[in-house]
C-alpha cells in the first residue's frame, strides 16, 4: 500500500519569548503521532509542521497548549457583497459565529470585507454561511500582511517614568546628596512596575513552569521576585530604616532594562524582515481593468486570470501576464536585482511589482494573488528565514538544559556566600545577578536573525536561497559544475556552417527545418531561422518524434530522417569514419555540431552536417575568475560534443570538461565529483538539469524573471548572470559568518557573566542591563549583513530572454 502524501501547515504561536520556547513547542508538535518534522521560528513566533492526513489540527494544537503556549486561529479575509448598514453587518457575524470552529468573526462595513478566526475550515464552508444569509463573499488573499508587528513603547514609557525617582536617588548620593525616598514610596513605585509591566515575566514563566521547564522569563520573574521580596521582607520588619536598606530599585530597573531591550529587539527584528516588506510594498492596491471596452479601477483583490489591464507609465504591474498591445522600458530592479530598465513588447512576459517607466501597457493577467512570480518569491523568502540551519541544532541541545542549570547555579550562589558570609541578604543579591545575567534569548536569536537578514538582502539582488540548509551548505562548496547551453553561453546558437554530403546546401537546409518544425530546442530555433533568412521553404515531415538529448527522427518524403547528436548517429549504424571525414577538424572548434541521416537502399547513411555557434557570455568570463580567486574548482558538463566543449572551457578558463553527456547522466556526473569527497554545486537552467540540481549539495537554477524554475533547486537566479552565482556564495559565506560570531559572543557572554554574578562582581540592575543588551547586539551584529552588495552591482551585462517554452524544452543534442 502507497504512502499518504505529507500535509504541510503554517501557524503563528502565541506566548514565545525565547529560543527555548520555540523548543518546547517544537518538541511537542514532534511526539504528536503521524507529525514528521516540525520548526518552530522564536524570532518570527511562526511554526511549520508537516504531518500525515491523519494528523488532526486540534492534536496540533492540544500539543502546542500543553506546552504551555497557543496556537492562533487560522485567519481567512473575504471580500462580501450586498451590505447597506450595520444590520448587516450583525446578520453576517451572527451567521459566521454560528458556524462551528468559528472563534471570531469581524465585519466592516466600510471596506465590506469579514475577518475570521477559525480552526481551520475550509472557506468555501465560510462563504456558503455568508450566501445563506443572503450576501456573496468571496476570498481575499493575504499573502500580502506584515511579517512582524512594530514594537509597543508604551509599557517600556511607563516603567521608566516609575523607575527614575528609584534611581535618581542613588546617583545623587554620588555627590553627597540625600534625595532618599522614603521606603512606602519605594514600594509604592515599584510594585506596579513588578506586578502589572512584569506580568508577562510571571504569565511565560508559569507555563514553562506548567511544561515542566523553563526560559528567560522565569529567570527574570525569579531574580526580581528575590530582590522585591526581601525589600518586602525589610521594609515590613524595619520600617524606620528607610530606602537606603531597600532594592526595590534594583527589581524595577532590571524589569525596565530588559522592556528596554526587548523594545530594541522588537525594532531591530522589524529591521531583519524589511526585506519582505519591500516585496509586499511591490504590489499595487489598484488595478485598471478593461471590462467590455470601459476602464474600470478595481482593488487588486477582485482582479482574475483573463483580465486585461493597463498599466500607464510610473506605475506598477498589478499581476503577471502577457502584453497585448504597447511598448515600454519596464524597471524589474526589485524582483531581479537587474539594475537596467528592460524593453517589453507584445508576447513578453510580465511580472506583477515591476514598474513600467514610459509607454502604456496593455496586458492580459495570467496569474494573481498568491501564483504571482512576487507571492511566491515572498513565500519562498519566509520560508527560508522559518527553517534552521544545522548549527542550530547544536544551540537547541544547550538551550534546552540552560535555565534548570542556571537555576542551580543560582541557588549555589545563595547558599555559598550565605553559609560562608552569613550575610544572607547580599547572597540572595548575588544570586538575583546569576538568574537575571543568564539570557538565553542571545543564543536563540544568533542564528534566526542571521539568517533572516541574509536571505532578505539576498532577495533583494534577486539570489533566492530556499532555507538555512543550503544557505549553511553554500559557504563551504568546492566545486561548481556548470551545465552550458543558457547559462555559460547566451542559448542563442544561430547556424554557421551547412555541409552536405551528396546533396546542396539549401536541400539539406530544407530537410533540417522540416525536421525541426514545432521544435522549441534552441537548436531547432537556429535552423528555422536559417531557412527563413535563406528564403527555404522547410521539406513537409510526417511522424515527428523526439529522441530525448538525441535528436529528432521523421519521414521525409516517405524516408526515414534523422537529425541529432554524433551519439545519435553511431546508435545509427554509421561509421565514425565517416563522421570524421565529413566535417574538418578545425571546423569544430567551438562550434556545436548536428548530423542528419537518412534511409537509403535499406542502409542509414550520412547525408549533410549542420554547425551552430554560441555565444560565450561575457560575464562568464568574470564568473569562473571570481570563483578560482575563491579556490572553488569549475567543471563544464555538456552534451556537446568533445571538441566543441574543450573550446568553450578552454576560452573561459574552465578546470574540467565533461562532453557528450546525456541529460539524464548529468547527475551521475555531480554524483562522480561528490564521491571524490568534494562539496559540489551544480548551475543549470532548473528544468533539465533537474535531476543533477538535486544530486549535488548545492543546486543552483538560473532563469530570467518570470521563469524562475522556484522548486526545483536549492538557490534560484533572478538573473541569467554567472556572476550572481559568486554571489550566492558570497552572501551565504557572510551570513554563515555573522552566526558563528553571534553563536561565539553569545556562548562567551554567558560563561564570563554567570561566573562573575555568583562571584558577587556584578550588581543585580548591572546583569539586567547586560542581559537586556545582549539580545540587542546579537541582532544589531546581523543587521550589519544589509550593507552586503553584489560584487558587480550596477554593471550587469544586457538581459537575455529566454522564453519559459524554450526553457521547458532546452536539451542539448
Amino acid at each position: 500500500m502507497s504512502t499518504p502524501a505529507p500535509a504541510n501547515i503554517e501557524f503563528s504561536v502565541d506566548g514565545m519569548t525565547c529560543a527555548s520556547c520555540a523548543l518546547r513547542v517544537e518538541t511537542a508538535l514532534e511526539q504528536v503521532p503521524g507529525v514528521r518534522t516540525a520548526t518552530v521560528n522564536a524570532t518570527t513566533d511562526r511554526a511549520y509542521v508537516e504531518f500525515d492526513q491523519t494528523v488532526s489540527r486540534e492534536a496540533l494544537s492540544l500539543a502546542v497548549e500543553k506546552a504551555g503556549y497557543t496556537m492562533r486561529s487560522q485567519t481567512t479575509e473575504l471580500s462580501i457583497q450586498g451590505m447597506t448598514c450595520a444590520s448587516c453587518v450583525g446578520r453576517i457575524e451572527k451567521a459566521l459565529q454560528a458556524v462551528p470552529g468559528v472563534t471570531v468573526a469581524t465585519v466592516n462595513l466600510q471596506t465590506e470585507t469579514a475577518h475570521i478566526d477559525h480552526e481551520g475550515l475550509p472557506v468555501q464552508q465560510l462563504i456558503a454561511a455568508i450566501e445563506a444569509a443572503g450576501y456573496e463573499a468571496r476570498e481575499l488573499t493575504t499573502m500580502f500582511e506584515t511579517p512582524v508587528a512594530a514594537a509597543d513603547s508604551r509599557p517600556l514609557v511607563i516603567a521608566a517614568i516609575l523607575t527614575t525617582p528609584l534611581v535618581i536617588p542613588m546617583f545623587a548620593a554620588w555627590f553627597g546628596q540625600d534625595w532618599m525616598l522614603p521606603g512606602w514610596l519605594h514600594w509604592l513605585l515599584a510594585t506596579p512596575v513588578q506586578f502589572w509591566l512584569g506580568a508577562r515575566f510571571y504569565r511565560a514563566g508559569w507555563k514553562a513552569l506548567r511544561a515542566r521547564t523553563g526560559n528567560m522569563d522565569l529567570l527574570v520573574a525569579l531574580g526580581t521576585s528575590a530582590a522585591y521580596g526581601l525589600s518586602l521582607y525589610t521594609l515590613l520588619r524595619h520600617p524606620e530604616m528607610g530606602g537606603h536598606a531597600l532594592y526595590f530599585e534594583a527589581s524595577a530597573v532590571i524589569i525596565t532594562l530588559i522592556l528596554f531591550g526587548k523594545w530594541l529587539e522588537a525594532r531591530a527584528k522589524r529591521q531583519t524582515t524589511e526585506a519582505i516588506r519591500a516585496l509586499q510594498a511591490l504590489r499595487p492596491a489598484t488595478a485598471t481593468v478593461i471590462r467590455e471596452g470601459v476602464e474600470v479601477e478595481l482593488p487588486i483583490e477582485q482582479v482574475v486570470v483573463g483580465d486585461e489591464l493597463m498599466v500607464r507609465p510610473g506605475e506598477r504591474v498589478p499581476a503577471d501576464g502577457e502584453i497585448v498591445r504597447g511598448d515600454s522600458s519596464v524597471d524589474e530592479s526589485m524582483l531581479t536585482g537587474e539594475s537596467l530598465p528592460v524593453n517589453r513588447g507584445p508576447g513578453d512576459t510580465l511580472a506583477g511589482g515591476a514598474v513600467n517607466l514610459d509607454g502604456v501597457l496593455f496586458m492580459r493577467v495570467a496569474a494573481v494573488g498568491k501564483e504571482t512570480v512576487l507571492a511566491q518569491i515572498i513565500h519562498l523568502v519566509e520560508s527560508a528565514q522559518a527553517k534552521k540551519a544545522p548549527i542550530q541544532k547544536m544551540v537547541d541541545k544547550v538551550s534546552a538544559v540552560f535555565v534548570p542549570v542556571v537555576v542551580g547555579i543560582a541557588l549555589l550562589t545563595m547558599l555559598g556566600w550565605g553559609f560562608a558570609t552569613g550575610d544572607w541578604t547580599q547572597a540572595i543579591l548575588n544570586a538575583v545577578a546569576v538568574l537575571v545575567i543568564a539570557c538565553p534569548c542571545a543564543l536563540g536569536l544568533a542564528t534566526p536573525a542571521a539568517i533572516m537578514v541574509g536571505t532578505g538582502v539576498a532577495a533583494r539582488f534577486g539570489i533566492l536561497i530556499k532555507d538555512a540548509e543550503v544557505l549553511e551548505a553554500a559557504q563551504s562548496i568546492d566545486i561548481v559544475a556548470f551545465d552550458k547551453t543558457g547559462t555559460l553561453t547566451e542559448g542563442r546558437p544561430k547556424v554557421d556552417r551547412l555541409i552536405g554530403v551528396g546533396m546542396a546546401d539549401d536541400n539539406l537546409l530544407a530537410i533540417a527545418a522540416g525536421l525541426q518544425r514545432g521544435s522549441l530546442h534552441p537548436l531547432g530555433e537556429a535552423v528555422r531561422q536559417r531557412a527563413i533568412e535563406a528564403d527555404v521553404l522547410p521539406q513537409e515531415a510526417e511522424d515527428i518524434s523526439a529522441l530525448a538529448g538525441r535528436g529528432v527522427k521523421a519521414r521525409i518524403n516517405g524516408v526515414d530522417s534523422w537529425f541529432g547528436s554524433r551519439r545519435l548517429m553511431q546508435e545509427l549504424g554509421i561509421e565514425h569514419t565517416a563522421l570524421d571525414s565529413a566535417v574538418p577538424e578545425e571546423a569544430l572548434s567551438g562550434r556545436t555540431v548536428s548530423w542528419l541521416a537518412a534511409e537509403r537502399d535499406g542502409k542509414r547513411v550520412l547525408i549533410g552536417v549542420v554547425m551552430f555557434t554560441d555565444t560565450v557570455r561575457e560575464s562568464a568570463r568574470v564568473a569562473i575568475t571570481r570563483l578560482h580567486e575563491n579556490k572553488i574548482r569549475t567543471v563544464m558538463i555538456t552534451g556537446d560534443n568533445a571538441g566543441s566543449a574543450a573550446a568553450i572551457a578552454k576560452e573561459l578558463g574552465i578546470d574540467d570538461v565533461r562532453a557528450d553527456v546525456l541529460p539524464e547522466k548529468k547527475a551521475e556526473v555531480v554524483a562522480e565529483l561528490m564521491r571524490a569527497g568534494q562539496r559540489v554545486a551544480m548551475v543549470g537552467d532548473g528544468i533539465n538539469d533537474a535531476p543533477a540540481l538535486a544530486t549535488a549539495d548545492v543546486g543552483i537554477a538560473m532563469a530570467s524573471g518570470t521563469d524562475v524554475a522556484m522548486h526545483t533547486a536549492g538557490i534560484t537566479l533572478m538573473q541569467n548572470d554567472p556572476r550572481r552565482v559568486a554571489d550566492a556564495f558570497s552572501i551565504s559565506q557572510r551570513t554563515y559568518r555573522k552566526i558563528r560570531q553571534n553563536l561565539f559572543w553569545a556562548f562567551v557572554y554567558n560563561f564570563l557573566g554567570i561566573p562573575l554574578a555568583a562571584a558577587g562582581l556584578l550588581n543585580p540592575m548591572v546583569a539586567g542591563a547586560a542581559m537586556a543588551f545582549s539580545s540587542v547586539s546579537v541582532v544589531t551584529n546581523a543587521l550589519l549583513l544589509r550593507r552586503w552588495r553584489p560584487q558587480d552591482n550596477g554593471t550587469a551585462q544586457p538581459e537575455v530572454k529566454v522564453t519559459s517554452a524554450a526553457l521547458k524544452e532546452q536539451r542539448e543534442f
